[in-house]
């Protein structure tokens, strides 16, 4: 068991917060039972845990199945789990895993393909929650096109729920997302309050993209002027546009409405 702060393995979990780390070192941190129960394909390094925290009854059996992949599993005091844990009721686990990266031409090739688009996306739990919405409509992949926060954020881990890991994401640039588009004949579904037409008026039948932006300032102009459609959701109040998360959850609910519905 480590008790002590000042051991290597404590703080290097502290330094994996930051993205240098992460990025030099191709790996990231991983926390919680269902977020480790969800990254199956993924290499976990070492895994660490401190039963105290333990919600359920599980726990044990998701840290035979991972050292049975090979990883090293380490203890650690009840005192210092809470130190590198990211949450304010930690339930006893959190790995090291390693980084993987899919392109593009990973992405599925389907009849009518679904995806979600999310521009320059600045904040974790923003790019959690869309992950986790993704997820729960069954798109084919998240493209996070010229990314502002890193896909490995642990926070971003956090707000996907492990959702991370059970679809392709994808992180590209502008110019490879719209030839890559292009070229397979996906339309391009922009969400902008500045749009005439109302999201549900759509046929989102058809292979799609739905593309949303920035939190302060929505898709950019080159989204924007290569849009195949522009939806806006009505606003009935004060605020022109809801948040980044709740505006895509909605849009994505109605592709999956119609989809429903057609087959």
């Amino acid at each position: 068991m480590i008790t002590s702060s000042q051991n290597e393995h404590i703080k290097n979990l502290i330094r994996l917060r930051e993205r240098r780390t992460r990025d030099k070192s191709s790996t990231f941190l991983i926390e919680g039972y269902r977020e480790l129960s969800r990254a199956k394909d993924f290499v976990i390094e070492i895994l660490y845990f401190a039963s105290e925290h333990f919600l359920g009854d599980n726990e044990r059996e998701l840290i035979d199945e991972i050292a049975g992949r090979g990883a090293e599993i380490v203890r650690l005091s009840e005192s210092l789990f809470s130190k590198v844990s990211y949450r304010d009721r930690p339930d006893g686990l959190i790995a090291i895993a390693q980084q993987e990266h899919s392109t593009l031409s990973d992405l599925p090739e389907k009849e009518t393909p679904f995806f979600l688009l999310g521009e320059a996306i600045e904040k974790p739990g923003n790019l959690g929650t869309m992950l986790r919405s993704a997820d729960a409509v069954g798109v084919d992949g998240v493209i996070v096109c010229d990314p502002r926060t890193d896909i490995f954020n642990p926070n971003v881990v956090r707000a996907s729920v492990g959702t991370l890991f059970t679809q392709p994401v994808v992180q590209a640039t502008t110019k490879e997302t719209l030839q890559f588009l292009r070229e397979r004949g996906i339309a391009i579904v922009a969400t902008t309050p500045q749009a005439d037409l109302l999201y549900t008026d759509v046929d989102f039948t058809q292979p799609v993209a739905i593309a949303a932006g920035t939190e302060q300032l929505g898709l950019s102009e080159e989204y924007l002027r290569n849009a195949d459609i522009k939806v806006r959701i009505p606003m009935c109040g004060v605020a022109d546009s809801l948040n980044v998360a709740s505006a895509t959850t909605l849009i994505l609910y109605e592709v999956l409405r119609q989809r429903s519905l057609s087959r």
